[in-house]
């Protein structure tokens, strides 16, 4: 390892040189950047517990004592382990933001899109970590995930999927808004949660179905009355697009038309400017199956831009959730402790978003490998620096 490394190294431990030890002083034998880095590393790598992690530092000995500070030598798993137990999710997480606003400025200045990026808000359930003995229902974690960029901003942890309503609002106050354009499925279109997307100087892209049902009926009527005469008469924009993936052809026609005047209750939602219809076209093995999906927006009429917002946010599935099921294996974990499980869900979504920022054309999976194989490999990717 070149001393240039080391430097590289020291810059990103710098990162949690504010995080509070949650150990007691006694016996505390290994500092504890060094355990938090070594649990990063070894996320990276692969490992997805504090009995993984210890056998991989145990297996990369050589590397970590040249680049951590480790005078009692490397860590046992009952180390890692109840750091991770008592490390407080939410002061961890914070302690990102540095971090993730340094690549956030890389990932944009780098891109050739003059568009806003778009962060999706979206949830997924980890389904094996219940465990009823306890009481401990199964994590859900709401995310914001940039999916132009691959990035994730931060995370907000709930038992319960229906406690995504009250998750939205603390995960917005944790990330910064300025400039994107915010999506969020039908469960989360409420007026506070626009008015709060508006206040943080943000546009917002807001699905629409029953929750909300006497602006949805008022929509759906509105636009099924532009359809009479084709939407020549709403100063709509349209847009459609292709795509085969899989032996799946789909067709989406996006529309887009200023909000009405006279729609009920126009002035509780802040900063209300259009209203979209998605038609979804799918054909899959002979069958072709249709759908219509309808949306609220404070976006001035731009299809272009609409329909970047919208296609965006169905690219959570794509771009964050499947790597995490299938790469990171996450639904089969069985991390029971609530504190513990919370943290890795987060570790697994920032090193997810390391991998994604390292310019290799590989796929996240032969990423991570590369990270377990090759020390060189994987100081590129948490220090950002390829060459």
């Amino acid at each position: 390892m070149s001393k240039h490394d080391r430097v590289s190294l020291d810059e990103v431990s710098d990162y949690f040189s504010e995080l509070a030890d949650p150990r007691s002083s006694v016996n505390v034998l290994h500092p504890f950047v060094s355990v938090v880095m070594i649990a990063l590393m070894g996320g990276l790598s692969g490992a997805s517990g504090p009995t993984a992690i210890a056998r991989w530092a145990e297996l990369k000995k050589d590397l970590l004592l040249s680049c951590l500070d480790l005078p009692h030598g490397i860590p046992c798993k009952d180390v890692f382990r109840r750091v991770l137990c008592t490390l407080n999710p939410g002061a961890f997480q914070a302690c990102f933001t540095n971090w993730i606003q340094s690549l956030r400025e890389v990932a944009v200045s780098s891109t050739d899109s003059s568009e806003p990026s778009v962060t999706a808000i979206d949830g997924k359930t980890l389904r094996r970590s219940h465990d009823q003995s306890r009481g401990l229902g199964a994590l859900h974690v709401v995310s914001a995930w940039v999916t132009d960029l691959g990035l994730s901003l931060g995370q907000v942890a709930t038992d319960e999927k229906s406690n995504e309503i009250t998750a939205i609002p603390e995960l917005l106050k944790l990330v910064d808004l300025k400039g994107t354009v915010i999506t969020i499925d039908a469960m989360g279109t409420q007026t506070a949660r626009a008015a709060q997307i508006v206040a943080g100087e943000a546009d917002y892209v807001l699905a629409l179905k029953g929750n909300q049902e006497g602006l949805y009926q008022t929509v759906l009527a509105y636009i099924d009355k532009q359809m009479d005469s084709n939407f020549t008469k709403c100063g709509a924009r349209r847009q459609t697009t292709r795509e085969t993936s899989h032996g799946r052809e789909e067709l989406r026609q996006y529309i887009q038309m200023p909000a009405p005047s006279d729609l009920p209750d126009l002035d509780r939602w802040a900063g209300l400017q259009s209203i979209g219809l998605v038609i979804r076209t799918s054909l899959c093995q002979g069958k072709e199956t249709t759908e219509s999906r309808y949306y609220i927006s404070s976006l001035p009429v731009s299809v272009k831009r609409f329909a970047h917002g919208v296609h965006s946010h169905w690219g959570i599935e794509n771009t964050c959730h499947w790597c995490l099921d299938v790469t990171f294996r996450e639904d089969e974990s069985r991390i029971r402790e609530k504190n513990m499980r919370e943290t890795f869900a987060w570790l697994n979504r920032f090193t997810l978003s390391l991998l994604k920022q390292h310019p290799g054309r590989q796929s996240i999976a032969m990423k991570r490998r590369s990270c377990a194989w090759s020390d060189d490999f994987l100081l590129q990717v948490l220090t950002g620096k390829t060459t």
